[in-house]
């Protein structure tokens, strides 16, 4: 039972791999790179996700894509999990009102998956974000209002696993996410002032469930100029009133 287990969490992480990279495809290389699996283990089931249709590789380039058969059972999906048709419109409205880039993303488990996004009129943009991007809670701005907004045990036991420090550095130690949260709570909302890309920030309000649980969250990201402390209330509350508006619809 564990070692089954096992392959299907390295399946997953396969899928998510390729998911994950770069139009153009992924290499066996970055694959194992981003598993942390041995590459021959890596294209051992590379190879048999291929055969069943979940993966595709480019015969000229060797590179890996997201297979047809993924397509399929995801349109299958579509019908029960899609929540992008409600999302849409308020993603694009806060593009439009803000002039920044907005976003819809989704909680996964540990991650928060980007959906959707939007571009405004404001010509100079922050591309940390892009649709099917993965991030921990607790990093981006969508990740730390979704985090926050978790029962205290959730997030004590949540930090007590994931250490965030190695790929995120000392500013998303426990502490740091725990004063981050606590300001979240009061605001309403989050902000991430250039922590991972020095210079893009980012601002998030969750958007919750019929349970009143956290399931996703809009964003507003772009230049640190464009996000003054005189203007983040303005933001903060167009992604409130947007986020309450979505929280009804979903529910």
């Amino acid at each position: 039972m564990a070692q089954s287990s096992q392959l299907v969490g390295r399946l997953s992480r396969l899928l998510r791999a390729v998911a994950g990279g770069p139009s153009d495809g992924v290499t066996t290389s970055d694959v194992a790179r981003e598993t942390e699996l041995p590459r021959a283990t890596t294209h051992r089931l590379l190879e048999s996700l291929a055969v069943e249709g979940l993966l595709d590789r480019d015969g000229a380039t060797g590179r890996w894509f997201l297979g047809p058969e993924l397509y399929v059972l995801g349109t299958r999906a579509a019908s029960r999990f899609d929540v992008t048709r409600e999302a849409r419109g308020s993603v694009r409205r806060l593009a439009e009102a803000t002039g920044e880039s907005a976003f819809f993303s989704v909680r996964r488990g540990d991650e928060t998956v980007v959906l959707l996004r939007e571009d405004g009129a404001f010509p100079i943009r922050s591309f940390v974000l892009y649709e099917g991007a993965r991030f921990p809670l607790g990093v981006v701005s969508a990740g730390l209002v979704v985090l926050a907004y978790l029962g205290d045990d959730e997030i004590d036991d949540y930090l007590r696993r994931a250490d965030l420090t190695p790929q995120w550095s000392a500013t998303h130690d426990a502490a740091a996410v725990r004063e981050r949260i606590a300001r979240t709570r009061e605001a309403g909302w989050s902000v991430n002032p250039g922590l991972v890309v020095e210079g893009s920030w980012g601002m998030a309000a969750a958007v919750f469930d019929a349970a009143g649980a956290p399931r996703g969250a809009l964003t507003l990201t772009g230049i640190e100029s464009r996000f003054r402390p005189e203007r983040q209330g303005e933001l903060g509350r167009l992604l409130l009133d947007e986020a309450h508006r979505l929280s009804r619809a979903l529910a």
